[in-house]
């Protein structure tokens, strides 16, 4: 068993920032990589960033120079940290690791909401 629990959601102004907190536990093994993903209203779930194990960070064009993803091993734990923030950001964000061999978990999400 593998539980996600994502936080550091909220209302913020167009231009501000915030940063999303993943914690894992539970059986914690192999991690492959781990990952932010987001999904607005009516559109499909996207790939925000993710960061593999022992690799370099991967981000969507729309968060690349804004957004920074980090992983602290130590911890289980996974940031992602969202600068000059735009009311296109607005989804709910989720957590994804991957482990060994390719099974996905997913957090319950977390609610940004960007005002203009």
């Amino acid at each position: 068993q593998v539980q996600l629990v994502e936080s550091g959601g909220g209302l913020v102004q167009a231009g501000g920032s915030l940063r999303l907190s993943c914690a894992a536990s539970g059986s914690i093994r192999n991690i492959i990589t781990m990952g932010w993903y987001r999904q607005a209203p009516g559109k499909q779930r996207e790939l925000v960033a993710d960061i593999p194990t022992g690799g370099r960070a991967d981000y969507a064009d729309s968060a690349k120079g804004r957004f920074t993803i980090s992983r602290d091993n130590a911890k289980n734990t996974l940031y992602l940290e969202m600068n000059s923030l735009k009311p296109e950001d607005t989804a709910v964000y989720y957590c994804k690791v991957t482990l060994w061999p390719l099974a996905d978990y997913w957090g319950q999400g977390t609610q940004v909401t960007v005002s203009s």
